[in-house]
């Protein structure tokens, strides 16, 4: 055979096979609507059974995931700042006499959030808390740990698409995730999935916590991705992972692949607390940076959390939310650390009657 028709007849044959197609010019004929059809069509086909991609609801609508549960916590996302805000926050409500993951049937984190739930619910919260007072004092050695340096090109791409973004649709979560695969990021694959295991204590190996739920985005497609202990089973993933791939801030850190997906982080939606996952539980505590519709910003797809707060409410689910409201910081900078252990404390201490009364 001629290297040239045997080249043409490779390169068709998969995919004509995929199709179930018995002819090249099905595929050479399709125009560019069908081929959108057609990449849906394989993402329902092919990725479906790993029961990964959980729909964003446009209704309020009672979750599968919290029927029956009482107790649950939602934790959103907020860089650097909000992990050790968090360490400050929950370390300070257990000097107050709550030890909030325990009470808690079901924890949802996202970005920073899944990285505080993950270490709370595998029980390695005091220890993460303990390394981010010591990073408190020396910052620079968990920029080593965590580098991220000046972006270059297609970083920069990545960061800037995601700041232009303007809603939280499917199209737009597909445009930020594929320049989030095209940007050459620093921290990358097995490099911050060690992170995850070390914030967590993660032995890399398995789902330790049931009630965890971790949350991202997938970069091709634009679903919501969900992992719980049911499908990291399924799909072979680490808590460690579930954790990197909620942090996959674009253009700065990631994406990470969840089975056969690669994923980036969960905030990159129009739910970034993915409240609506714990909808139908009798209560729920929400802790989240702000209320999304003021700076710090990670991305600028609009963040109605008060919206999404008030759908599950409709759901029958009690609320009690609390946010941060930090100052117009960095976000990513090792160097607040200090300043955020110290307000999550301080905040603890206001908080912690108000908590008790929900929860009791």
């Amino acid at each position: 055979m001629h290297r040239r028709t045997f080249l043409k007849t490779s390169a068709l044959t998969p995919a004509a096979f995929a199709l179930g197609a018995s002819s090249s010019p099905v595929l050479a004929g399709l125009e560019t609507q069908a081929l959108v059809e057609l990449a849906n069509k394989l993402d329902v086909s092919l990725f479906s059974p790993d029961g990964l991609a959980v729909p964003i609801p446009d209704e309020p609508t009672p979750s599968p995931l919290a029927a029956g549960l009482d107790r649950t916590l939602v934790l959103g996302g907020g860089g650097t700042y909000y992990l050790a805000w968090y360490c400050g926050f929950f370390h300070g409500l257990f000097d107050q006499g709550i030890d909030a993951p325990s009470l808690a049937q079901m924890i949802v984190g996202t970005s920073a959030g899944s990285y505080a739930g993950s270490s709370m619910a595998s029980g390695h919260f005091q220890r993460m808390r303990t390394e981010f007072d010591f990073f408190g004092h020396f910052p620079g050695l968990f920029a080593k740990l965590a580098p991220v340096s000046e972006p270059n090109a297609s970083q920069l791409r990545a960061q800037k698409i995601n700041a232009a973004a303007k809603d939280g649709s499917l199209d737009t979560r597909q445009i930020i995730g594929r320049a989030a695969l095209a940007a050459d990021n620093h921290l990358n694959g097995a490099g911050v999935e060690r992170l995850a295991a070390f914030l967590t204590g993660d032995s890399k190996t398995s789902w330790p916590a049931p009630k965890m739920h971790t949350t991202a985005v997938d970069c091709y497609s634009g679903d919501r991705i969900v992992v719980s202990q049911d499908t990291a089973k399924r799909n072979n993933i680490p808590l460690a992972h579930g954790t990197a791939a909620s942090c996959s801030l674009p253009g700065i850190i990631g994406p990470t692949l969840l089975g056969q997906r690669y994923c980036m982080d969960g905030g990159m939606c129009s739910n970034p607390a993915h409240v609506d996952l714990v909808a139908g539980s009798k209560r729920a505590l929400i802790v989240t940076l702000n209320d999304g519709l003021k700076p710090p910003f990670l991305t600028g797809i609009p963040h109605p959390i008060g919206e999404n707060i008030r759908q599950i409410e409709e759901t029958g689910t009690k609320t009690l939310w609390i946010k941060a409201d930090p100052p117009d910081v960095n976000l990513m900078n090792p160097k607040e650390i200090s300043s955020a252990l110290h307000a999550g404390y301080d905040r603890a201490k206001r908080e912690a009657p108000a908590i008790k009364a929900f929860w009791s």
